[in-house]
C-alpha cells in the first residue's frame, strides 16, 4: 500500500482528504506545516506527496525546492490559483502534477495513481523468491509451494520486506519504520503479526523454518534447506 503524505494547514481540508484517501486504502500521513513536511520526507520517505502551497510557515515553492532537495518523492501541488504561468513555475520547480482546488476525491485518486504509475513505470517487476516461498510484489501475490497465501495487507507487507533481506537479522525498530510507517510502536503488534504468518507459512516460534526471531536484535528469514 502506497504512503501518502498530506500537506495542508486547513484543519478541516485535512481531515476530509485524510478520511477519502484512507477510504480508497491508501496510507495516509498528514501535516500542516512546511518544516513538518520536510521532517516526514526525511524519516518516513512517503510514496507521493499532496502538498498545499498555502502553508503558515514558508512558501508552497520555497517547500517544494527544499523536498526536492532531499528527495524525488513524486508531488503533486494543490493550488486555488489556475494560472498557467504559476503552474509552469511549479512544474519547474519539481512538481509532478497539480490539482486546482476545489477539486474532488475522485480527480485527486485519478492525480496519485497517475503519478505513481508514471514513478515505477521505469521499475522492473519485482518477485522474491525463498525455498518455496514465491512473492510477487507488484501484484501483492504471495505463493507457498503454488499455493496462495491468504494475507492481509499488513502481513503481506512483513513478509515480503523480510524475504527481500534473506539472512538478515532486521531490527524491530527497522520493522516498524519501514512496515508500519511508525517511528515507535508496540512490539506486541510485530509479535502478533508475526505469529500470524508463521501460522500461514505451517510453522511456529518453537519449530520455524522461515521465519526467525534473534531475541533482543529482530527478525530474519531463511529459507529451510
Amino acid at each position: 500500500m502506497a504512503v501518502v503524505l498530506v500537506v495542508e494547514d486547513d484543519p478541516v481540508v485535512r481531515a476530509a482528504m485524510i478520511r477519502d484517501l484512507s477510504a480508497r486504502d491508501w496510507a495516509v500521513r498528514s501535516v500542516g506545516t512546511a518544516l513538518a513536511s520536510l521532517r516526514e520526507v526525511a524519516e518516513h520517505s512517503p510514496d507521493v506527496i499532496i502538498l498545499d502551497l498555502g502553508l503558515p510557515d514558508l512558501d508552497g515553492g520555497e517547500t517544494l525546492k527544499m523536498i526536492r532537495g532531499i528527495s524525488n518523492v513524486p508531488t503533486i501541488v494543490a493550488t486555488a490559483r489556475d494560472d498557467e504561468s504559476e503552474i509552469v513555475r511549479l512544474l519547474r520547480a519539481g512538481a509532478d502534477d497539480y490539482v486546482v482546488k476545489p477539486f474532488s476525491s475522485e480527480h485527486l485518486n485519478a492525480r496519485i495513481e497517475a503519478v505513481l504509475r508514471r514513478a515505477r513505470g521505469a521499475q522492473p517487476s519485482q518477485v522474491l523468491e525463498a525455498g518455496g516461498l514465491h512473492i510477487d510484489v507488484d501484484s501483492r501475490v504471495a505463493k507457498l509451494r503454488g499455493t496462495e497465501l491468504d494475507l492481509s495487507r499488513r502481513e503481506f507487507d512483513l513478509l515480503a520486506y523480510l524475504t527481500a533481506r534473506p539472512g538478515k537479522v532486521v531490527p524491530r525498530r527497522e520493522l516498524l519504520a519501514q512496515v508500519w510507517r511508525q517511528s515507535y510502536g508496540d512490539d506486541q503488534t510485530i509479535d502478533v503479526h508475526l505469529s500470524w504468518l508463521r501460522r500461514k507459512l505451517g510453522e511456529s516460534a518453537a519449530e520455524p523454518r522461515y521465519l526467525h526471531t534473534v531475541r533482543g536484535v529482530g527478525v530474519k528469514l531463511v529459507a529451510p534447506e
